[in-house]
């Protein structure tokens, strides 16, 4: 098997095109193809430091697999700015055919040659193929924790399908929805945590990042260990005005600016039933202020009309502020992978990972699955 991979170009379309026919013939899983076009829509190569490339796995001209790598340059405690590759949307025909089983490793050995600072985030749990061959290679892993905070807890008793798995799991949820102890319980529970008081601040809209968000990420950097470069030139790449699905917030306290939040809607999911679930897809702001910014944006998502709100954070700050701010940590399957030189960046690992700032943004979802 003489497998070469190689950029993905216009001329590999028809191929891609068969490799996806392939798969799903084969009963791969409906989102189980790889990108149609050899550009990237979301984050072209266009002279930007924040860009997608795409790579295929070509044999006698037909496509076995491919992957894409996003560059981004991000922060370290030497306070040096690198260029870091997030290798994502890997795609084998392994899957459905065992006789490709070596592509996946032939792709991420690949990817970690053009980028031997690599990372991965997400992937959907230990169980699954990646993670466990990353972890037996040493990779350094963490799982990113998950929160959330139930705005209305009928809904979420009635079509929250984790709860509905069985007729008696069901016939509970809907005892306390109609009886009004969900309600109750959430209420109870957010007050409970909810101690510590917010201290005034005012949130408004902002149309883009500016220069204010450029003073925000220079008074903040020093309080992470590694972090994706958050000034206002990357988030307007990553975030741009033009783009509506996101509400962009600007929090300010006292006259001066000291956080901002990106929120929004995710995609509709057969997991949440008819539930508008809102995300806190990205944020910045000191340490202190964290809490403020959490609140903010969780308020923001319950007036823009949220049933749920969910966000996956690292930073052991944001975490901290999201649990003040009511949300409740339950099972992440968010899991955040450092290659060895990436990891030797930042050592000790265990203790230097509880400063790490990785959010949903930091992941594939963008522009619209997060």
């Amino acid at each position: 098997m003489a497998i070469v991979i190689e950029p993905y170009r216009p001329e590999h379309e028809p191929a891609v095109a068969e490799f996806n026919r392939r798969l799903q013939a084969r009963g791969a899983e409906s989102d189980l193809v790889f990108y149609r076009y050899a550009v990237p829509h979301w984050l072209p190569p266009d002279g930007n430091s924040i860009y997608n490339q795409y790579f295929v796995a070509v044999e006698k001209g037909e496509v076995r697999g491919g992957y894409a790598l996003k560059w981004q340059n991000f922060w370290f405690p030497d306070r040096g700015i690198r260029p870091v590759g997030y290798y994502h949307h890997p795609l084998s025909e392994g899957i459905v055919d065992k006789a490709y089983a070596m592509v996946g490793t032939l792709l991420l050995r690949d990817a970690m040659q053009r980028s031997p600072l690599l990372y991965c985030l997400g992937m959907g749990g230990y169980d699954r193929p990646l993670p466990r061959m990353l972890v037996g290679l040493g990779w350094s892993h963490l799982l990113v924790p998950f929160y959330f905070r139930v705005v209305r807890p009928y809904r979420f008793l009635r079509q929250m399908q984790a709860l509905r798995t069985s007729w008696w799991r069901s016939l509970a949820a809907d005892a306390a929805a109609f009886s009004g102890a969900g309600w109750v319980g959430a209420k109870a529970y957010q007050m409970a945590t909810r101690l510590k008081p917010v201290a005034a601040y005012e949130v408004a809209r902002a149309a883009g990042f500016g220069s204010w968000a450029d003073l925000l990420w220079e008074d903040a950097e020093s309080s992470c260990a590694m972090t994706a470069v958050r000034d206002s030139k990357a988030l307007q790449r990553l975030y741009p005005a033009t783009d509506d699905h996101f509400t962009r917030l600007k929090i300010r306290r006292d006259g001066k600016d000291i956080g901002w939040a990106v929120v929004g809607e995710r995609r509709k999911d057969p997991k949440y039933g008819s539930l508008r679930v809102g995300s806190i897809v990205d944020c910045w702001a000191a340490p202190d202020d964290a809490f403020a910014v959490a609140h903010a944006a969780a308020d923001a998502l319950a007036q823009l009309g949220m049933d749920l709100i969910v966000s996956n954070q690292s930073h052991q700050a944001w975490c901290k502020a999201l649990e003040a701010a009511g949300f409740v940590k339950t099972q992440s399957n968010f899991i955040l992978a450092c290659s060895k030189k990436l990891a030797g960046l930042v050592q000790p690992f265990d203790e230097m990972k509880l400063r790490f700032h990785f959010t949903r943004g930091d992941g594939d979802g963008l522009p619209r699955n997060f």
